[in-house]
């Protein structure tokens, strides 16, 4: 059979994540009978795709295409693939595989198998690289192709990040029990920070406290339903003045010296803090006591999966939830990095394939 080829952003060096991508053809996964092409409508732009770009967290394996909060039309569905056929509107997260056999993957529990496939910088089990979304299409395993049919209020500029940033603040939301009587943090009010606010809000919880080292964003905080706002920098006493005060802490900084200690120290006792920013390097070191003494439980989570990305939806759906979205065409790809760089997202950039939204819903 002949090769297929692809169009889309290449990043080939390290200056990729400064926003010199290139367009140029580039090789898909072979083809198999299980997979699904996507003509691409819409990709978000997460963190993950610079640090990715830069060699953050390990040494680069280029070419890359990033992408991986992916949107748009089925064009080529294999015949060992079920509830989705051509044409129907799509979606792909951060995860395009895993072994499918294990006790977590029966469990819906496929983003913890050991033989997790990222949308990108990984290999399928073919041994092919994977390639992601900033491109025209995608080539995908089916089985984590998810058929957006069932949530049709929900647009797909706004939809696309949810299927990374946007299920990565969900998951853990629900998992540890966001909602009525429960006093949340979201630390750090970013891409992620800002799903965190308004997951936490959709599920009920009592107080959603954001907490950030400036007030610079307490206005978006608030519209998003933040019920407090604690701006670090103008408070040198935060660590003692809120201690115990919360029951669950998503946080979503990433820096190797934040002031973890302290971030445990506002959880009330059997208060859970999951780490979700993923700094390059190791996360600070912590006193145990700070565990100890009030069974305080640190945690962390990878991405979602699939049950959960269709419970997020389908909440997004029906209470009218919308990403605080940033468009950019396709074609700017590298002005948008360069936006991203300079911390102009506000919440999520996500780019916007044009030429390929005649039929989109």
């Amino acid at each position: 059979m002949a090769t297929d080829t692809f169009n889309g952003w290449v990043g080939k060096d390290l200056s990729a994540a400064d926003g010199n991508l290139v367009w140029e053809a580039f090789t898909p996964k072979a083809w198999e009978e299980t997979d699904v092409d996507v003509e691409i409508t819409h990709c978000g732009m997460c963190g993950s795709d610079l640090h990715v770009l830069k060699g953050g967290w390990h040494e680069p394996e280029f070419p890359y295409v990033v992408g991986h909060e992916i949107v748009g039309r089925a064009v080529r569905v294999g015949s060992k693939v079920t509830g989705i056929k051509v044409g129907d509107r799509v979606g792909v997260g951060a995860q395009s595989d895993s072994c499918l056999n294990c006790n977590l993957c029966k469990d819906d529990n496929e983003n913890y198998c050991p033989g997790f496939v990222q949308t990108y910088d990984m290999r399928h089990k073919n041994g092919d690289r994977t390639m992601g979304g900033y491109a025209d299409h995608a080539r995908i395993p089916g089985h984590f192709v998810i058929n957006l049919a069932p949530y049709p209020n929900v647009p797909s500029e706004i939809l696309a990040p949810m299927l990374c940033g946007g299920v990565t603040m969900f998951s853990p939301l629900k998992k540890y029990g966001a909602g009525p009587g429960k006093r949340v943090g979201i630390i750090g009010f970013g891409g992620l920070g800002h799903f965190g606010v308004m997951w936490a809000k959709a599920l009920g919880a009592d107080e959603v406290v954001v907490i950030s080292r400036s007030r610079s964003k307490e206005e978006d905080a608030i519209k998003l339903g933040a019920t407090k706002f604690i701006a670090t920098k103008d408070e040198p006493d935060w660590a003692t003045k809120y201690e115990r005060s919360l029951d669950l802490i998503l946080n979503t900084v990433d820096s190797v010296d934040m002031p973890l200690q302290q971030y445990l120290g506002l959880l009330a006792a059997m208060g859970t803090l999951v780490q979700i920013g993923a700094p390059d390097g190791n996360l600070p070191g912590v006193n145990g006591f700070t565990l100890f003494m009030a069974n305080r439980h640190l945690t962390g989570t990878c991405v979602g999966s699939r049950k959960d990305i269709r419970e997020m939806l389908q909440l997004a759906n029906d209470q009218g939830i919308k990403t605080w979205a940033n468009p950019f065409p396709m074609s700017e790809a590298n002005e948008a990095i360069k936006a991203f760089n300079r911390s102009e997202a506000r919440y999520r950039i996500v780019l916007v394939n044009e030429k390929h939204l005649q039929q989109d819903n």
